[in-house]
């Protein structure tokens, strides 16, 4: 039996891993041991339960207000103890966080081979999103086995260097995720939410919290209050724990009649807000690839994407991070009936529902246990390769 230590710290992490760690609790052949940093500390904890998962090992290293660089080094220092006495056959990370690279170099630096769930995303450009771009190329040249969501991922690896008999393409388990989610709520998980059934409005689930939208936070925020004028118009905002994100938001969102701002909803209860939803305005990287797979119309608050196929499919749409983009895109589809059913379709760009699957079999592969999994995608469109993008004109 392979013992894969699975490290995770925030809330994405929790949803996209937690359908890999059911996987391998269940197959005999694997032992899986759950580290949580607790990056994300309430957050990770209420998600991790929606999936019947605990962590096995909490490291709890978040402080207030503690930096990149002390949240990375204390995850660092805090997984030295647990990957001596574990001894790990693999450790599996996930995507681009600070945890994400402690746990990969932690791995490396025990001789473990290191396995990179959603490798291979780029935007083009180190610091957008920052620090995620740059963290997902240090990972991508340490890890064993690289876990690419879709075909154009993998071709980024393959620019990179990565050698193509490592990779495997096996769609996103965001979307395995979402699917077992949607329809298991009973509401909306906050009060403030109660009556949005019997709301006859047009909803907007609006968000905004990456560290490299920071500067422009009290213009998005203006721009949700504008967007929130609009007649017949209801703008959900779940606002992020962050204090600088809150400091910044707040000012111009609390009070608007026509804005809900609530606390981050309960994974479950979240994937019911989704689909209550008209449009999904977000710079969140979930929401990019979970609006499109539910039909939403998908507004994405950035200047480039690491994730542009639901983009090349014409379901998402980036706005940039300023105010004009923001809301004219927005206006735009509340405004023109047939531009909203253009991107009102539902897009499988980033899965199937059977990433899980593929991810088992490529880890089962790795180890000699059975052959690799069938690609996803290989018997669809082209690859769509990452590129940078700008705001629609």
């Amino acid at each position: 039996m392979r013992t894969v230590a699975v490290v995770i710290g925030t809330r994405p992490e929790a949803i996209k891993m937690a359908p890999i760690v059911w996987a391998l609790k269940r197959d005999a052949r694997f032992r899986p041991v759950l580290i949580s940093t607790g990056q994300h500390r309430e957050m990770l904890d209420d998600t991790l339960a929606a999936f019947d998962l605990r962590a096995d090992i909490d490291l709890q290293i978040m402080r207030p207000r503690q930096t990149l660089t002390q949240t990375t080094y204390r995850a660092l220092r805090e997984l030295e103890a647990p990957m001596t006495e574990l001894r790990p056959d693999a450790v599996l990370v996930h995507g681009d966080t600070a945890t994400t690279v402690a746990g990969a170099i932690s791995g490396f630096h025990h001789h473990v081979p290191v396995i990179h769930v959603e490798a291979g995303l780029r935007s083009g450009f180190l610091c957008s999103p920052f620090p995620e771009e740059g963290n997902r190329r240090l990972v991508a040249q340490i890890s064993a086995l690289h876990l690419a969501p879709t075909p154009g991922n993998k071709a980024n690896l393959l620019r990179e260097g990565i050698a193509e008999e490592s990779i495997a393409v096996t769609g996103n388990t965001v979307i395995d995720a979402l699917r077992w989610a949607c329809g298991k709520a009973d509401g909306y998980g906050d009060p403030a939410l109660a009556d949005l059934d019997e709301d006859p409005r047009r909803v907007i689930l609006a968000s905004a919290h990456r560290r490299d939208a920071w500067p422009n936070l009290p213009q998005i925020a203006q721009a949700f209050a504008d967007i929130a004028d609009e007649p017949d118009v209801r703008v959900v905002v779940p606002l992020h724990r962050n204090p600088a994100v809150r400091e910044a938001m707040l000012p111009k969102i609390g009070g608007h009649p026509n804005i809900t701002v609530v606390d981050p909803l309960p994974y479950l209860n979240f994937c019911r807000l989704m689909m209550r939803a008209d449009i999904v305005l977000s710079d969140s990287s979930g929401a990019q690839e979970e609006g499109p797979a539910l039909g939403k119309p998908t507004l994405v608050i950035s200047n480039v994407s690491e994730r542009s196929e639901a983009v090349a499919a014409g379901t998402a749409r980036l706005v940039g991070t300023g105010y004009d983009g923001i809301v004219r895109e927005t206006l735009r589809i509340l405004r023109d009936e047939q531009a909203y059913r253009e991107m009102a379709t539902v897009a499988e760009a980033y899965g199937d529902g059977r990433a899980t699957e593929r991810c088992l079999a490529a880890i089962a592969h790795f180890f000699g246990y059975g052959p690799p999994p069938t690609p996803f995608g290989a018997s669809g469109g082209d690859a769509v390769e990452l590129a940078a993008t700008t705001p629609a004109a």
